[in-house]
C-alpha cells in the first residue's frame, strides 16, 4: 500500500485531500496466534488511522495554513523590512527631543533679543516719523500764514490803488471840470468880442 506525504500547505489555501488506501485482505487467524493477531490487526489499523487523521487535518484543521500566513506576514513586515519603522521613528524621537532641548531654546533666546532689537528700531522709527509729521504740519501752518498774509497784503495792496486811482479819477475830473469851466469862459468872453466886432 503506497501513501504519499502530508503536503505541505500553501499561501493560498490547504492542498487536496489525498485518496483513501484500500484495505488489504485480512489473512485467517491460526488458532495459536491470537495475541500475532491482535498485534497484527493494530499495526493495519494504525496506517489507517493515520491517513484518516491527515485527512482531517486537511480539511477541517487550517493552524498550518494560519501559520503559513502568519509566517509570511512576519517575514514580510519584519525580517524583510528591517525594523525600518521603528528606526524612523527612533530617528523621529531623537530629532524632535533635540529640537526642544537645543534648538527651541536657542530659536527663543535668539527671538527675544531680535525682537527687543527690532522693537527698539521701530520705537525709533514712530518718533522719528512723529517728529517729521510735526514739522511737516508746521511748515504746512506757516505756509498757510503766510498765503493768507500775503492775500492780505494783496487786497490791502489793491484797496490802496483803487482808492489811489479813484483819488486820480477825481483829480483828473477836478481839473476836466476847471478846463471846461475856462474853456466856457473864454468862449464866452471870445462871444462878447466878436459881438462887438459884428455890431461896428
Amino acid at each position: 500500500m503506497s501513501r504519499a506525504g502530508p503536503a505541505s500547505p500553501g499561501r493560498s489555501g490547504a492542498a487536496l485531500p489525498l485518496p483513501l488506501p484500500l484495505p488489504l485482505p485480512l489473512p485467517l487467524p491460526l488458532p495459536g496466534d491470537r495475541k500475532r493477531e491482535a498485534l497484527s490487526a493494530g499495526a493495519l489499523l494504525q496506517p489507517i488511522i493515520k491517513d484518516v487523521g491527515e485527512i482531517y487535518s486537511r480539511l477541517l484543521d487550517h493552524r498550518p495554513v494560519i501559520q503559513g500566513e502568519i509566517r509570511y506576514f512576519v517575514k514580510e513586515f519584519e525580517e524583510k523590512r528591517g525594523l525600518r519603522e521603528l528606526r524612523v521613528l527612533e530617528n523621529l524621537k531623537s530629532t524632535i527631543f533635540e529640537a526642544n532641548e537645543n534648538i527651541l531654546p536657542k530659536c527663543e533666546q535668539s527671538m527675544h533679543d531680535n525682537l527687543n532689537e527690532v522693537l527698539k528700531r521701530l520705537q525709533a522709527s514712530n518718533n522719528m516719523i512723529h517728529r517729521l509729521q510735526e514739522r511737516e504740519h508746521e511748515e504746512r501752518k506757516l505756509q498757510a500764514d503766510k498765503v493768507m498774509a500775503d492775500e492780505e497784503n494783496r487786497i490791502a495792496h489793491w484797496e490802496s490803488f483803487m482808492k489811489e486811482q479813484q483819488n486820480k479819477q477825481a483829480e483828473v475830473d477836478e481839473e476836466h471840470r476847471k478846463a471846461m469851466e475856462r474853456l466856457k469862459e473864454q468862449y464866452s468872453e471870445m462871444e462878447k468880442e466878436l459881438a462887438k466886432y459884428v455890431s461896428f
